[in-house]
């Protein structure tokens, strides 16, 4: 019995320690009802969602308008038609409160893309011309100024 207690003693202070450490980077985030919020598009990387993806794609999109709440941790959010296909009802950890006023925020535009997904690139002016040697061959190259 001794040793049963000892044991539980030790999982009791472990588990202080870790929530003490987890209680460092919780943040208690509450929103109220028309609060307007953004919302996370890549929780986890590495995931596409929302059709976004890449080094330099948006982290947060919005921003939405919050509903209702509903318990203590989840909202919902009155998302546009073309997000008909995202739940409305979402985790506080993946929202991001607007500072300042929404009016004024601009809608980014989806970019129309053609079916061969290129563009034309068309070269103004040449900058410079190098040719490097390596060991057997030369190798030329431009800066161009498109």
């Amino acid at each position: 019995m001794e040793k049963v207690k000892m044991i539980k003693e030790q999982l009791k202070i472990a588990q202080s320690r870790q929530k003490s450490y987890s209680d460092v980077r919780r943040r208690d985030l509450e929103f109220k009802e028309d609060d307007w919020v953004f919302l996370k598009v890549s929780p986890i990387k590495g995931i596409m969602r929302f059709g976004k993806k890449g080094k330099l794609s948006p982290r947060y999109v919005g921003p939405y308008k919050i509903v209702p709440r509903i318990g203590q941790v989840a909202y919902k959010l009155e998302l546009p038609p073309e997000m008909s296909l995202v739940h409305p009802v979402l985790h506080v950890s993946i929202l991001k409160k607007v500072i300042g006023d929404p009016s004024l925020i601009i809608p980014v535009e989806t970019i129309e893309a053609n079916e061969e997904l290129s563009c034309e690139e068309i070269p103004v002016a040449i900058l410079d011309r190098q040719v490097r040697k390596l060991r057997n061959k030369e190798v030329a190259s431009v800066k161009m100024l498109w």
